[in-house]
């Protein structure tokens, strides 16, 4: 606990809106004797602080109002515990509002702040020295996103929902079993109405108290990073909901939000948009950015509804909103925002990542600010995910007619640093849970998961999968239901299970597959153009000429039987993987163990191979032989020359 009380809130950085860390001083901070409280209110006529400390007095404890219409005092006595809120008054109307930079706030449906300490004695100092290792373009970065309300429940206990601290043995040991290196969780900030799964944010400093206290979430973060995972929060700038204890009409003026509907109110999701052009919003939602790395230890951040701040226009109709000042749809303040949230949190916190959910054309997102970009370091490819369900959910004998839909991306894959989502969206709403949206008999519906997990491991980008989906749940998502857990001791979905952990093992230990996810340089055609068989092949490529993985997908059901294959190295290809394996729940059709290259020319290269693509199913090749220039090299050293001659171009 601190001892003195925090110094006052920095006004001139604050209402400049290049205060990052206004936690430090805004809210209530615990002292000797009693407790601080700031907040800003600047259109208030007289704000109190109420709470369990005055026997919820208004006129009691009236804070001091200073310059930029903040309002500060400290209220002796009060302590960790006790439940408060802020009475405002203008105009001769009072109301009462939860603390905008509360720590703590009651869980549904009271609405109160609590008075809380951020003390927590962490024990991931080397983790935190180390991390930024783990999350480098070059490292194999494997997220499982997760709601932690609806992981496991205890149906025993009125289908309650799991807390910070118990689910963090579980889950360490379910995410070490399938090797993710990070783990997401969907919004844990406080958020009154749990059907939005966390998206509607009231607390923006705050846990969720449903799951426990702050120490009990800091817990979380440290038992993760004592196993080696990183930690990614999701985070919502792009808009907050009306509950009226919360940030809408603050201090009985348009506080945060914008004035005018066509500019402060989302049609969509029927929710409120922040002014992100007025300084002191701006200095809130860095803060409560960077709170989270700060405070918490959070390894990156992913910004939720990026798109949706960018354009003044998103989900609204013609006339339904208002240009820029030169005329366009973009979101100019917004941009600021993002580049200002990116930029501090990158220069204060070395070693972080953030990531954007953005899914349009808008240019250079995941580039740097000094280049024109808007900073994340990372964006969702959401092109690459609907493209690639839509192709699966073609019936094989029609996947030949959308061959486009799985080599498009090769135009684009590296103008951005991208993540690969498999995504909660895309288990919801009708939309079928990912086996669901497979065709064929249940056999040919695992095959198919196994395919599509097999085909994104391959590709460059980082990789992304919702929790459900290393089971094979048949049920769309609920959250207020556990996961289908039982399916984990069936054997396809075990077996399912299995080829995940395989896929990440192989991700994190063979360079070719993630050392140039982010290097145009990584990822070679062999061919694409095979539509008639429904048949991919590429070599991801890592940083000698040697460190290569050749990646064959048979999108068919049917066996491709003495499959010809160019490949860039003589001498042998061994088998590291294989998606219609028996222990994947396969039909175990495959190569015993690796193929030996022929000096045929094939695809343009010199060597080829000669495999067995398995049905419904994908095969990757480590190359364990040596390059054409060694060979020609070997041949002059071995004195027959006229040999190398006929080698020569």
């Amino acid at each position: 606990m601190s001892t003195t009380p925090p110094l006052l809130p920095d006004l001139t950085a604050f209402s400049a809106g290049d205060d990052s860390r206004i936690y430090d001083s805004f809210g209530a901070h615990l002292g000797a004797d009693g407790v601080t409280f700031a907040v800003w209110a600047p259109e208030a006529d007289f704000v109190s602080v109420k709470g369990e400390f005055n026997e919820w007095n208004d006129t009691a404890n009236p804070l001091e109002r200073r310059e930029g219409g903040v309002w500060h005092g400290f209220v002796t006595g009060a302590k960790a515990g006790q439940k408060y809120k802020y009475r405002i008054g203008r105009g001769g109307m009072g109301w009462d509002k939860a603390d905008p930079v509360g720590f703590l706030h009651e869980a549904a449906p009271g609405t109160a702040s609590i008075i809380t300490s951020l003390d927590y004695a962490w024990t991931d100092a080397t983790w935190m020295k180390d991390r930024g290792a783990k999350q480098t373009l070059d490292a194999p970065i494997s997220i499982y996103e997760m709601h932690l309300g609806s992981w496991r429940r205890v149906v025993e206990d009125a289908n309650r929902s799991l807390g910070y601290r118990e689910i963090a043995a579980p889950l360490v040991e379910h995410l070490k079993k399938h090797k993710f290196t990070h783990v997401e969780f969907m919004p844990l900030m406080e958020h009154p109405f749990y059907g939005s799964w966390g998206y509607e944010v009231t607390g923006y400093f705050a846990p969720a108290h449903r799951h426990g206290k702050p120490d009990d979430l800091m817990y979380l973060v440290d038992t993760l990073h004592a196993a080696g995972i990183a930690v990614i929060f999701d985070f919502v700038p792009a808009h907050f909901p009306g509950d009226a204890h919360g940030l809408v009409n603050f201090d009985g003026s348009h506080l945060y939000e914008h004035a005018d509907p066509r500019e402060g109110f989302h049609p969509e999701w029927n929710s409120y948009i922040p002014n992100y052009g007025r300084h002191e919003v701006r200095s809130f939602f860095v803060s409560a950015a960077r709170f989270w790395i700060d405070r918490y230890h959070v390894d990156a951040l992913r910004v939720d509804g990026v798109a949706s701040m960018l354009y003044r226009d998103y989900g609204r109709n013609a006339g339904e909103w208002i240009p820029n000042k030169f005329g366009g749809r973009e979101n100019l303040e917004a941009v600021e925002l993002l580049k200002q949230l990116n930029t501090t949190l990158y220069l204060e916190h070395p070693g972080v990542q953030t990531m954007a959910e953005e899914s349009t054309s808008w240019p250079l997102v995941s580039k740097p600010t000094y280049a024109g970009g808007l900073g994340f370091g990372f964006k969702w490819d959401m092109g690459w995910m609907h493209d690639t369900l839509e192709y699966l959910q073609e019936e094989p004998i029609y996947r030949r007619f959308h061959q486009n839909k799985l080599t498009f991306r090769s135009m684009y894959a590296y103008s951005e640093h991208f993540v690969l989502p498999l995504s909660h969206d895309e288990v919801v709403y009708g939309k079928g849970s990912l086996i669901n949206k497979m065709p064929g008999d249940e056999w040919q519906k695992l095959a198919n998961l196994r395919l599509l997990y097999s085909y994104m491991w391959a590709q460059p980008g980082k990789k992304m999968l919702f929790m459900g989906g290393e089971l094979g749940q048949y049920k769309e998502w609920n959250h207020d239901a556990s996961l289908d857990w039982h399916l984990a001791e069936v054997p396809g979905h075990a077996a399912l299970g299995k080829t995940i952990e395989r896929l990440n093992e192989l991700y994190r230990d063979e360079k070719a597959l993630h050392v140039k996810d982010a290097d145009s340089g990584g990822f070679e055609w062999i061919d694409g153009s095979n539509a008639q068989q429904s048949v991919v092949v590429f070599l991801r490529r890592g940083e000698t000429d040697k460190d290569v993985v050749l990646c064959a997908f048979n999108f068919t059901p049917q066996v491709q039987h003495a499959y010809r294959i160019g490949v860039p190295l003589s001498g042998g290809w061994r088998e590291i993987f294989n998606s219609d394996a028996l222990e994947y729940g396969g039909s175990g059709q495959g190569n015993l163990g690796g193929v030996e290259a022929a000096p045929l020319a094939w695809n343009g290269r010199r060597q080829s191979i000669v495999v067995t693509l398995p049905p419904l199913g994908a095969v990757y090749f480590e190359a364990t032989g040596i390059t054409e220039a060694e060979a020609l090299v070997s041949d002059i050293v071995e004195g027959t020359r006229e040999e190398a001659d006929d080698k020569l171009p």
